[in-house]
């Protein structure tokens, strides 16, 4: 059996000479397919029926991939939708998607993009440059038709990324020019170090502007992009099922007829279903059961590169979590060693920042929190709890891949805080829920998890622990203003050495205040059936399956 595993390839942000260097091209592979790739597994005839089952944890939250945060939903708009820029197979080097060209120009302040011709939206309708600036102006203009704030629209993800949003002083997009049908520039008021790496990150994917003028708000149940497979039907908390997009723009893919998305929450019922042969692909695999299934000739394990943070986050605005030395007190109670030896069969290693290791800015000359319960019994007798106190964890209802079981990790550290005298009532949420409340900071201590999409540092530390990111992906509510002028610095300067630096200074902030305990960076893994050809996990957790066939 062939185990596949990804090497992960951390890009830094490129030159500008390197920009234009590598900007040109008009291959016809298949996306995420590197060229000299192994083809064995065109040696085997293709399966009669290519309709390929993905059973997962739980369902997607939304399909307006802009709106939403989590990883369930743009596991399936990656299949839906594409960007102007994709990344490689197994890593975040960038190359073409919708535009097959680009050029950097003024110091990184004007990007231009020649766009694929062509191209059809899944309703008929040409993807052109006046698609992608109404895409681009409609989730930086609240007052746009189809920004549907009022209905309840928010898109975090683009105010961290771009600065704000129209009409906010830090937002860099100062406006966007259709040049002809088929050519895009974008004009910054200052330069953005990730700008080139966002235009590849699932969030800043392409919508038919007809599907917005047709569907209005309900758009995120009514997806229409130019990706390998159409959206057919979405049973909520069951299944969502995509079909071949038969006029896509690559000839000859995507080789699978369809795609269902099936909901099945427990972990140990998915590998039953999967061994039934009921499921092809299964996520949130036990780390137990890997060498099980590596030891099985009709299925096969894949392992996604780390590039995630698991963390058990406090709402720092509500007692006693408002107390530093609480929350120091806490990530002192946790054995993270012993966490990772139950939970993650060794998949795992221990976390001290909220960036995994190797990202550009990583500051490894951060000393943890050590595990030592008399160091955290000192912390909350001084913090005035000498008694301790109670509350209540918040814990996922899902596996993810940065935590496989969450309800188990929700008992050990409630057994751990247990002997610091503070107890733990452990309470959950169905998963779209749990995150819109989370959201709102209705939690007291919350368990969550980021994973990377664009292999820059900023989108874990703005998304994470910026005050702009409020609300959004900062549930911590974490609002250290320092911190945030240090990351919005980093975010809007070339210089290398400069940003690391920046995101090494805030990263020691963010170490002293504590807003979180940074539990793990996880190695994910997945199972298939031996029969699953050319599927390749991505380090961002979404991978488009364009390439991925069914073998008999």
């Amino acid at each position: 059996m062939k185990k596949k595993s990804l090497l992960f390839m951390l890009i830094l942000l490129l030159s500008l000479a390197t920009f234009l260097a590598a900007c040109s091209s008009n291959e016809t592979q298949a996306p995420n397919e590197s060229e000299g790739d192994d083809q064995e597994a065109t040696e085997e005839a293709p399966a009669g029926d290519q309709v390929l089952i993905f059973a997962r944890g739980g369902d997607s939250v939304s399909l307006d991939y802009a709106s939403i945060t989590d990883g369930e939903s743009s596991r399936v708009t990656k299949q839906i939708y594409e960007t102007l820029l994709e990344f490689d197979a197994d890593s975040f080097e960038v190359g073409p998607g919708l535009a097959t060209e680009w050029s950097v120009e003024n110091d990184g302040l004007l990007y231009t993009f020649k766009l694929r011709e062509g191209v059809k939206f899944h309703d008929g309708t040409d993807f052109n440059a006046e698609a992608v600036k109404l895409n681009f102006e409609r989730w930086a203009d609240k007052s746009h038709e189809y920004n549907f704030a009022d209905e309840g629209y928010t898109y975090s993800v683009y105010g961290t990324q771009f600065g704000g949003f129209k009409g906010d002083e830090g937002h860099v997009i100062e406006e966007i020019n259709v040049l002809g049908d088929h050519e895009i520039e974008f004009v910054l008021n200052k330069p953005l170090g990730s700008f080139i790496q966002n235009m590849g990150m699932s969030y800043f994917a392409i919508t038919s502007p007809a599907a917005f003028e047709e569907h209005g708000s309900t758009i995120n149940e009514n997806p229409v992009g130019t990706g390998p497979f159409k959206f057919v039907s979405w049973t909520r908390d069951d299944s969502i099922v995509l079909e071949k997009n038969e006029d896509y723009w690559m000839e000859g893919y995507p080789k699978l007829d369809r795609v269902i998305f099936r909901v099945i929450p427990d972990n140990s019922a998915r590998l039953t279903a999967l061994r039934a042969g009921e499921v092809d692909i299964m996520d949130g695999l036990n780390p137990d059961d890997v060498v099980t299934i590596e030891g099985d000739s009709e299925l096969q394990v894949f392992e996604r590169a780390t590039n995630n943070i698991g963390y058990l986050g406090f709402h720092v605005e509500k007692e006693p979590f408002n107390n530093k030395l609480v929350r120091q007190a806490v990530n002192h109670a946790i054995n993270k060693e012993d966490l990772i030896f139950a939970l993650y069969g060794g998949m795992a290693q221990p976390a001290k920042n909220a960036v995994p290791p190797g990202y550009l800015g990583y500051n490894d000359e951060i000393q943890e929190y050590e595990f030592n319960l008399d160091r955290a019994k000192e912390l909350l007798a001084e913090a005035g709890y000498p008694d301790g106190f109670e509350f209540d964890l918040w814990t996922m209802p899902v596996a993810r891949p940065y935590m496989p079981d969450p309800q188990r990790a929700a008992e050990a550290i409630q057994a751990e805080l247990a002997k610091i005298n503070v107890k733990a009532n452990i309470v959950t949420h169905e998963w779209a829920t749990y995150l819109e409340k989370t959201e709102a900071g209705e939690q007291d201590m919350f368990m969550l998890g980021w994973s990377g999409v664009n292999g820059d540092p900023d989108y874990f530390l703005s998304n994470l622990l910026s005050s702009h990111a409020i609300p959004g992906g900062n549930r911590t509510f974490y609002a250290n203003e320092e911190v945030t002028a240090l990351l919005d610095q980093a975010k809007t300067t070339y210089d290398e050495d400069v940003r690391a630096d920046l995101y090494m200074k805030a990263q020691a902030l963010i170490h002293e205040d504590a807003p979180m305990v940074p539990l793990v960076h996880s190695v994910p893994t997945l199972a298939g059936g031996a029969n699953v050809k050319n599927y390749v996990p991505h380090p961002s957790t979404s991978e488009a399956l364009t390439s991925v066939e069914l073998s008999n």
